[in-house]
């Protein structure tokens, strides 16, 4: 089926939806121990006499502002701050007092501190796997809505092939000594990139278009789903408006936790953690797991039910018999050419075609090659000119440049032809 006559989600509609799920309130003691872990942090650094470092009063600036406003970003966030967590509670990079355990009060903080290393950890592989569970959940309700031919298998190649590549990037900087800040700048960056080429597949017009519908044949209504999606007033906002306060108050609760953990674990030697601030500590990360765990499944099912994802089923996978699959009729003695202009290397060109056969059974063929034109307009031939009454075909994009599809009815004197194709 067509998907003719949907239209994008939009934000009136999705509130309607989330009215049904309505997030359950935090405990007050999420705020409450975040400001009291700061206020903590802040009177450490005067008792000991040892004044914040660059990092700590970076940190400290971090904790007392504002969370990023959008909830993946907050998603990453907390991710990071959940390992950088586990970095300063690392047996070996403890104090070597604490890791001597030479006292009695020294024991007790150290297997408390094995107890919040525990909870940290499950929770960030929790985390870990909610997001990969909620891309994948997302890529594959969009392909749904995609040909169920080799034009989806194309779409996941290519989705593949980039996602190895920004692993790649990743390990590149890890490699190189990157920070866990480093890291997670750049996997935002990412995400960041991801997005943009959805807005720019969705706003693309003329020739990108195009190669969007003609070779790809993506629906129409969700070129205009996705460019507008993440608009600042769009389809989303809705959804920050309604669950983002909750996940930003655990943001500052992961932060005000991992200033406290630094500020106390680095004046260790000089002051010990007093009993009643690892009780908070305690308290604070039991919260924030018990609490991050269950928004992540609550939004984890909000998601997955939400009514921008469409089954195929209700809202129709395009078919062969699809409305993208247009007649073109080449005269006698004429070509037919479609310029697509590439602007970044392993982009992929598909082409899908075949002849409408003419009367008294005879059998039809067309010419059609392909070739690359470069920027100082050489042309260099990708695919041989060869005659064919159907072909379906792709290559992958090693230059930016024009990539010209001709299809050939030169050599006719009398018969036009009708390419039927997408």
């Amino acid at each position: 089926m067509a998907t003719e006559g949907l239209v994008p989600i939009t934000r009136a509609y999705l509130a309607r939806y989330y009215d049904k799920y309505p997030l359950p309130r935090l405990p007050d003691a999420a705020t409450a121990l975040a400001d009291r872990l700061r206020a903590i942090s802040a009177a450490l650094a005067l008792a000991a006499a040892a004044p914040i470092t660059p990092d700590e009063e970076l940190l400290e600036k971090e904790a007392n502002g504002i969370p990023a406003h959008k909830i993946d970003e907050n998603l990453w966030k907390n991710r990071e701050q959940m390992e950088e967590i586990l970095l300063l509670l690392n047996k070996s990079r403890r104090p070597v007092a604490l890791q001597q355990r030479s006292t009695a009060e020294d024991t007790e903080t150290f297997i408390i501190l094995d107890d919040v290393e525990t909870k940290l950890k499950d929770m960030l592989k929790k985390l870990e796997q909610f997001q990969i569970k909620n891309a994948d959940n997302v890529f594959n309700t969009v392909m749904t809505y995609m040909p169920q031919d080799f034009r989806g298998t194309l779409i996941r190649q290519q989705r593949e092939r980039s996602e190895r590549n920004k692993q790649a990037e990743v390990d590149a900087l890890v490699n190189a000594g990157g920070s866990i800040r480093d890291r997670y700048t750049l996997l935002w960056k990412q995400q960041m990139d991801r997005r943009v080429q959805l807005a720019q597949l969705g706003s693309a017009t003329g020739v990108y278009k195009t190669l969007v519908r003609y070779l790809v044949g993506v629906p129409q209504v969700l070129l205009d789903f996705i460019r507008q999606i993440n608009d600042d007033n769009g389809p989303m906002e809705e959804q920050r408006e309604r669950y983002g306060p909750a996940l930003y108050t655990l943001t500052k609760l992961v932060l005000a936790i991992r200033l406290y953990l630094h500020v106390s674990l680095a004046r260790y030697g000089q002051r010990k953690i007093e009993k009643d601030d690892i009780a908070v500590l305690q308290q604070a990360v039991a919260i924030y797991t018990e609490e991050f765990e269950k928004f992540t499944e609550f939004i984890g099912e909000v998601f997955v039910n939400a009514p921008f994802f469409i089954s195929a089923e209700d809202a129709g996978a395009e078919s062969r018999n699809s409305d993208d699959y247009k007649e073109t009729i080449i005269p006698a003695g004429k070509t037919h050419e479609v310029i697509l202009s590439v602007e970044a290397v392993n982009s992929y060109i598909a082409w899908d075609f075949s002849l409408q056969q003419g009367a008294l059974n005879m059998v039809l063929d067309i010419g059609f090659h392909v070739e690359y034109i470069s920027p100082s307009g050489q042309k260099t031939l990708i695919l041989p000119y060869r005659r064919y009454e159907a072909d379906q075909g792709n290559f992958c994009t090693v230059s930016a440049g024009s990539y010209k599809l001709v299809w050939d009815n030169s050599y006719s004197s009398f018969f036009k032809k009708g390419v039927f194709g997408n």
